[in-house]
């Protein structure tokens, strides 16, 4: 096959070797071609060698891949190159500290070394663990910090913004902050009252409010402030004011905070003497001093500077990032290359304003860097920009929907700030474009999705480009599901178990809420001290009742074989034989089992954990929802299912952008850090300890509430992810939803249409490998129902409805079925936790301001979701029943036990006194001091009805009807 030529604008990149470029490089137009025939077009000259250029990448997986580009098409080979400088910024900073960093700690006060033993800690879990132990170290160390101990909820949080800081070049010394780094902790205020001005602007010509002071309409509601808080009234202003008062700016800015920076000081300094210490230094370590080490020692700079630097995916870098290619460049050489509307990892501290402004940042950093000093070579830059504009990936249909999900607002309230003449433009190099675009919906989602692939499958309607350039019947394995979120793909997998269905599972997952972490977890625990809350999952789940689960706890008299297992397991050694005994009793094997023993005994060897420690890891795995990266196949001709991030970097004939659904994509926002760092306001403190009161308490800060509502959250890299979803295809694309499309779905030109799924099970000769080992597979034990399985589903066929239905079809079709009741759950449950956003859609809104009513006029503890099980004997049988409760509510002498419905009716009211029952009877356990109540809440008109729950007996006999009609 012959060489590719490069068109005009990959050649000019390829010939263009002197000088500054930014290089903007969209999805499919051949960066990785014009990259590695630049760079072996620059060591191919007689005066370059490859140790004179740095080519940064963003994974070791890319870097690998540019070596073996190069080597065909430069006159090195893989051996030549194997040391070359073609490497993430992680690992050059790992290259440059083994040679020139030994004293580099010095530069900030520290005596400590960095010695050529020193350790690179990439696990994060383990990272995790070592950060809890130097805290626990920590708090006994340092008393006067005592009422900042007091507001944090979790000490990984701390971890988390040193991260932060780090990427941003924000680092301590012994006696302070080192270069400019403080006055970022302050904030900026200027740039914050051009936000607050924005926010604060009369709306419609001044006739409406602005809003800010709409937002601030709950100010205080469900909040404990300080005595200096100003009142509701008094923030907003009176009746008929528009705008808060000008001087309010200044008021929530300004705040007392150098006891908190000296806190966040001294967490941080000390983890760096710490980490060193214990002779390791993380990601965000490694690029700390070697940032320090640049600037402060001149001979070392000189040694470890390039002549020519280009920097690959420059979209997904950090401000210290950007930083360092400019220190490790010896001329202005520099060359990066990336896409904006590809920057999709803030999360891991990318800041998307490196490659969209990058010629101030350019400027300003190079200013800062040679502020005291001639650092690097850049006094005026002018960079050439280079555009590719050839997509050789995507038919022309699939570029113009990506362009314009580049600038569809995520929400009815997101303001694009991005327009269509900002983007450059790809034109397709497509051998033909048969491109079809199209949207379905239905309240099982995951059954229509797959029904949707079968139709694709085999359909010359869905026709790809085949290895001759000739249409060709897609296959499964041209097809990829991408989901926004993790849970949406795991759920596919289980439905896709039951058809037999091939899919291939990429990606993360929350690895110590699957079964087999769980009952690891419990056997740990009675292997270390018997304790209680081990037995009783162990003997629930081999089939005890709850009185014998109560009296063995009670009188420590275990049944015979388990306490055996028990004595077994105690007698093994390692934590890795106690892990694998326990995976072989309940039969757990694959990639799961495998992944945890792995990450637990990592823990174990490269901590001090004791298995009490490792205990008390999986705990927090629990708590936190970590996650690892398993991958689960189904055979070469599979359905690839991953979340959008995974899917970075690749490409698929045909794409189906699943759970296109509000509160989906975007998710809902999650609650914030305690303490956090943020732009353009510093450092920050959400809850604040004092002992003003009568009572020591936590109070809630009034000013982090107003700053938040003048920084809303920004839209723009969901809206990125979108792109970077649509940009994976290359001939077809298929949005998914359920009964509640987001706004992304209702704003792009697709057609949506309603269908009915019919997903045919597949007969593959062998069985399809196409789960992850999530479910237990347990020893024999009680039977397991949930409440629903005791409901006559006729009384709603009757009714027109199904459970969790909204009002009757011909009343309002876009509220009816599960996913809408879902999605009014989904609400409930944000909202409880701290969420304060209401729905877009205007149907569900009304639902949701219904719960809001409800919820705020609740006064005790509120816990949501909660997991109940309810155990009885039927004739003679252990049988569990296992639910969800949508609310528990708790007050000083009652509990309440509240069930959203969204149902227009009451026909169904008796199927769920049936559920309510199962969960009264389970909170009458937890709480015998405490009247229980019952009750069913119908979103659809706010009408709370109470509920007098069924007798055991009653319920024993549900159980005899479900289990004799399913027979």
């Amino acid at each position: 096959m012959s060489e590719p030529t490069p068109n005009d604008a990959q050649r000019e990149l390829i010939e263009s070797t002197e000088g500054p470029y930014l290089v903007d490089a969209g999805p499919g137009t051949g960066k990785t071609f014009a990259v590695t025939r630049r760079y072996g077009r620059i060591v191919d000259r007689p005066d370059v060698e490859p140790e004179d250029v740095l080519l940064a990448t963003f994974t070791r997986s890319a870097a690998t891949e540019m070596k073996e580009r190069i080597v065909d098409h430069s006159g090195y080979g893989l051996r030549e190159l194997a040391d070359a400088p073609i490497r993430t910024f992680h690992s050059h900073c790992h290259e440059l500290l083994q040679e020139h960093g030994y004293a580099a700690p010095t530069h900030l006060g520290l005596d400590e070394r960095i010695t050529g033993s020193t350790r690179i800690l990439e696990d994060e879990l383990i990272e995790a663990e070592r950060f809890r132990e130097f805290f626990g170290g920590f708090r006994d160390d340092h008393p006067e910090h005592a009422d900042f101990y007091r507001v944090l909820s979790a000490p990984g949080e701390l971890l988390d913004l040193i991260e932060e800081l780090a990427s941003k070049g924000i680092f301590p010394t012994t006696d302070g902050w080192y270069r400019d780094g403080e006055s970022h902790l302050d904030g900026d205020f200027a740039a914050f009252e051009e936000r607050f001005d924005a926010a604060n602007r009369p709306r419609n010509d001044g006739r409406k409010q602005s809003k800010l002071r709409e937002d601030l309409s709950g100010f205080g509601r469900d909040k404990a402030y300080r005595a200096d808080a100003p009142s509701k009234s008094t923030l907003r202003g009176g009746r008929g004011t528009k705008r808060l008062d000008d001087d309010v700016a200044r008021q929530v800015f300004y705040e007392e905070r150098d006891g908190l920076k000296a806190f966040v000081h001294d967490v941080y300094v000390e983890y760096l003497r710490f980490a060193l210490r214990r002779n390791y230094l993380s990601f965000s370590f490694l690029q700390l001093f070697a940032f320090v080490l640049l600037c402060e020692d001149e001979r070392a700079r000189e040694a470890a500077t390039f002549e020519y630097v280009m920097v690959d995916e420059f979209q997904d870098t950090s401000e210290v990032q950007f930083k360092l290619a400019l220190l490790l460049s010896g001329t202005d050489n520099v060359c990066v290359v990336g896409d904006w509307k590809q920057s999709i990892y803030s999360f891991q501290y990318a800041d998307v304003r490196n490659i969209s402004e990058f010629e101030d940042r350019l400027e300003r950093f190079a200013a800062d860097l040679n502020d005291d000093a001639d650092r690097v070579p850049f006094d005026s830059p002018d960079p050439t920009r280079i555009e590719l504009r050839e997509n050789y990936r995507s038919t022309e249909s699939v570029i113009d929907l990506s362009e314009r999900a580049i600038v569809t607002p995520a929400s009815s309230g997101d303001t694009v700030e991005t327009s269509p003449d900002d983007v450059v433009g790809l034109s397709s190099n497509a051998a033909f474009d048969n491109t079809v675009v199209e949207g379905i919906r239905h309240e099982d989602e995951h059954e229509a999705v797959l029904s949707k692939v079968q139709e694709i499958v085999g359909s010359d309607e869905y026709a790809v480009e085949g290895e001759d350039g000739e249409p060709r019947p897609p296959e499964y394995g041209d097809v990829a599901v991408f989901t926004r979120t993790r849970d949406y793909g795991r759920e596919l997998l289980d439905v896709a178990a039951e058809y037999d269905f091939p899919v291939a599972y990429d990606g993360g997952i929350e690895l110590f809420r699957t079964d087999p972490a769980k009952l690891l977890l419990a056997w740990l625990r009675i292997v270390e001290s018997d304790a209680d809350r081990g037995w009783a999952v162990v003997l629930e789940r081999a089939g005890y009742a709850f009185d014998e689960i109560d009296h063995a706890l009670e009188t420590g008299s275990y049944p015979t074989e388990p306490a055996e297992f028990r004595d077994e397991l105690r007698a093994l050694e390692s934590l890795g034989a106690v892990a694998r005994r326990v995976f072989d009793r309940y039969g757990y094997t694959g990639d799961v089992a495998d992944v945890l023993l792995h990450t637990l005994q990592s823990v174990h060897d490269a901590t001090t954990a004791t298995r009490g420690d490792v205990i008390r890891h999986i705990e927090r795995g629990v708590e936190t929802g970590s996650t690892v990266d398993v991958r689960a196949t189904a055979g070469d001709d599979a359905v690839t299912v991953q979340t959008i991030h995974t899917a970075k970097g690749l490409e698929y004939p045909i794409v189906v952008m699943a759970n296109m659904n509000e509160g989906r994509f975007p998710p809902r926002a999650g609650g914030s850090s305690v303490i956090g760092y943020r732009d353009p306001v510093g450092l920050r403190q959400r809850k604040i300890y004092s002992e003003e009161g009568a009572h020591p308490h936590v109070y809630d800060n009034w000013r982090h509430d107003v700053i938040r509502r003048c920084l809303p959250r920004e839209y723009g890299e969901e809206r990125r992810l979108l792109y970077v979803a649509v940009t994976r295809a290359e001939s077809h694309v298929v949005f998914a939803a359920g009964e509640d499309p987001n706004t992304f779905l209702e704003e792009l030109p697709v057609a949506v249409e309603a269908i009915e799924p019919d997903v045919e099970p597949l007969d593959r000769g062998e069985p399809a490998d196409a789960e992850l080992p999530f479910a237990v597979t347990a020893p024999a034990g009680p039977i397991g129902h949930s409440p629903h399985s005791l409901m006559d589903e006729s009384v709603f066929e009757e009714a027109g409805e199904r459970t969790e239905a909204g009002p009757e079809p011909e009343a309002d079709p876009e509220t009816r079925g599960m996913d809408f009741g879902s999605r009014v759950h989904d609400f409930a449950e944000a909202y409880a936790l701290g969420d304060e956003e209401l729905p877009s859609n205007d149907h569900l809104r009304a639902h949701a301001r219904r719960i809001v009513e409800l919820l705020d006029g609740l006064s005790g503890e509120k816990h949501v979701e909660e997991p109940v099980t309810l155990p009885i004997d039927v004739d003679g049988r252990r049988v569990t029943v296992s639910g969800i409760a949508d609310l528990v509510h708790v007050t000083a002498d009652r509990v309440e036990v509240i069930d959203y419905k969204t149902d227009s009716t009451r026909r169904a009211q008796s199927e769920y006194r049936k559920q309510l029952s199962v969960y009264y009877h389970v909170l009458d356990e937890w709480f015998p001091e405490k009247a229980v109540e019952t009750s069913l809440f119908y979103t659809s008109d706010g009408t709370r009805e109470r509920i007098d729950p069924h007798s055991i007996e009653d319920l024993r006999a549900f159980v005899r009807a479900a289990e004799s009609e399913s027979d």
